[in-house]
């Protein structure tokens, strides 16, 4: 099928494409900056479009047969978000019929319709009511809490456990919810496209298990092996509640306040219409799917790692802090060599070449790491100028390797978090490279935030130089 895409820089959207691909779609993605998506999904077509103009998503839209609806306006800068998602959703109601689209697929919030659903949630609804008006059959997936790496609400979570040994929390933690892997909606979303072309239709959609907000933060601590404790009180409103996950947590008080909200209602699914309609779709359990947002070695693709859930080609040339929660050191250096000149120096770290720039360094690191048990640098690394996934590199494993565009190397050291490197060659349009150098870091508890803290004056010696000498290197190399 023909299947235009909105939303993909976003979390689902940018999972769901490649999906829809390995399904062997045709598929087109239009975005607001075209450029942030460049490079990223080979094969797509990238269009220039804004859902608040409605000629360029009649443009968008032409020759389209199914339309994903995956805008969000929760961090809308005038604070409304439930108007601008009410005016997107008409414009895009307005577009689909224009092009004479045929379905449209949209993901939105579980929750009963009463007076007690939230703002957000009713936000949700409404979208979903707005594009079924346009005229084209909606398929509409409703879902609670998705759990994956990159999840803002999987990521609250996730960080008010890391960083609280003690929790006091607010009474709605004893609500019920059925959280769904992000797997498993992608397969929903999916196969929506096989569903004949006769009328509408809503469906809830959740993971095998009903858990209450403590049991979901416990079992995390859990897996996490972390020791927390819970005191609930009745005196936390959403307000406060929202400030107090904008203080622990990355996520700005503007957006915690309406996730907060919703987690006031219970969302569980009451209609048995997806498992119907969906049979070859059996959703996981919450342990199954934590394990799966947790463990970055059972695949090298995009889609189980979490600092891929943002584009880290927007960060200034020099950074250090945090972005979505992850820890982030990233250098950007410019050259004349290729990009194939600068990956094989990148490529060739480690092992008897070194590491280009404060070798002792590395090689204290290495020897601290033994002190406490560890690996330090005593592996080498297999071959001087060969390398694959899966391969040593000191301390480091070879987690992806793509050349000449990118290799991610995974720590194996003893450390309170995980951490990797990862280096991108990306082609200029005038010729030449950008070479992105980024550290990531992702601490567990409140002591992995305070060895983030030690280590960022080195990193700032090491890291920063190390791109310099990098580009230098592939200079030489190219004759320069």
């Amino acid at each position: 099928m023909r299947v235009l895409v909105t939303g993909a820089t976003g979390y689902i959207g940018g999972r769901l494409v490649p999906a829809l691909l390995l399904a062997g779609h045709d598929v087109r993605c239009v975005a607001r900056l075209p450029e942030r998506l460049a490079g990223r999904f080979p094969g797509v077509d990238i269009v220039q479009g804004d859902v608040f103009d409605l000629t360029s998503m009649r443009a968008a839209l032409d020759g389209i047969d199914v339309a994903y609806y995956l805008i969000h306006s929760m961090a809308a800068h005038d604070g409304d978000f439930a108007e601008s998602d009410r005016i997107a959703a008409g414009i895009f109601g307005d577009a689909t019929r224009d092009a004479g689209v045929k379905r449209i697929v949209f993901l939105g919030g579980l929750g009963i319709d009463d007076s007690s659903l939230s703002h957000h949630l009713r936000s949700r609804h409404e979208v979903g009511d707005i594009l079924r008006r346009g005229g084209a059959i909606v398929t509409e997936f409703r879902a609670a809490i998705i759990v994956g790496a990159g999840s803002i609400s999987f990521e609250m979570i996730r960080y008010l456990t890391e960083r609280l040994p003690i929790m006091v929390a607010p009474k709605w933690v004893s609500t019920r919810c059925q959280p769904i892997a992000t797997r498993n909606v992608i397969d929903y979303l999916v196969a929506a496209l096989g569903l004949p072309f006769t009328e509408s239709a809503t469906y809830e959609i959740g993971g095998a298990d009903v858990l209450t907000y403590r049991e979901m933060i416990m079992r995390y601590a859990s897996m996490r092996g972390l020791w927390r404790h819970m005191i609930v009180v009745p005196i936390l409103t959403p307000r406060l509640s929202s400030y107090w996950v904008h203080l622990v947590t990355p996520i700005p008080a503007s957006i915690a306040r309406p996730l907060v909200d919703g987690l006031m209602n219970e969302v569980i699914v009451k209609d048995e219409a997806a498992r119907r309609d969906f049979p070859q779709i059996v959703p996981i359990g919450y342990t199954e799917a934590l394990r799966l947002a947790l463990d970055r070695s059972l695949s090298n693709e995009a889609t189980t790692t979490w600092f891929d859930a943002y584009d880290v080609r927007t960060l200034p040339g020099e950074f250090a802090g945090v972005t979505q929660g992850m820890l982030v050191d990233r250098r950007e250096r410019q050259t004349r060599a290729t990009p194939a000149q600068v990956s094989a120096v990148y490529s060739s770290l480690g092992g008897e070449r070194g590491w280009l720039y404060g070798d002792f360094l590395w090689q204290l690191r290495g020897a601290m790491d033994r002190l406490v048990g560890g690996i330090g640098t005593r592996r080498g690394r297999r071959s001087a100028t060969d390398l694959r996934v899966g391969d040593a590199v000191d301390f480091w494993r070879v987690e992806r390797y793509r050349p000449p565009s990118i290799l991610r190397l995974r720590a194996e050291m003893k450390l309170p978090g995980i951490a990797w490197l990862q280096f991108e060659s990306a082609p200029n349009p005038a010729g030449g490279t950008t070479l992105r150098q980024t550290a990531f870091f992702e601490p567990r508890g409140l002591f992995g935030q305070a060895y983030w803290l030690m280590a960022l004056p080195f990193h700032a010696f090491i890291f920063r130089n190390m791109a310099t000498r990098i580009v230098r290197e592939a200079e030489i190399d190219a004759g320069g």
